[in-house]
């Protein structure tokens, strides 16, 4: 056999008794139906958290958590585009 160093497995790297939680690597099949569910609703709990997890296999705590993100990224979306309606209008902040 051969030895693999640590730095090869970030959960035994840091402070003795806390794991480093991993990044989650979704398939384009799971995107597009966390997707069309964010479109529908921006906010999923409960059971529809629960079926929606299940019928993609994952865990709630990653459909939360993709949910916690994309709805930081439509609020930023949504930010910019006022900020570009406004300046098109002319009305835009002056840049510091």
């Amino acid at each position: 056999g051969f030895w693999i160093s640590k730095c090869c497995f970030p959960l035994l790297k840091g402070k003795p008794g806390k794991a480093k939680r991993v990044r989650t690597i979704f398939s384009s099949e799971q995107l597009a139906r966390l997707e069309q569910e964010f479109a529908r609703q921006q906010y999923l709990v409960g059971q529809e958290r629960c079926l929606l997890a299940s019928s993609l296999r994952l865990t709630e705590e990653q459909v939360k958590v993709w949910f916690q993100n994309r709805r930081i990224k439509w609020r930023k979306q949504s930010l910019e585009q006022q900020q570009a309606r406004l300046a098109r209008m002319g009305l835009g902040t002056p840049q510091r």
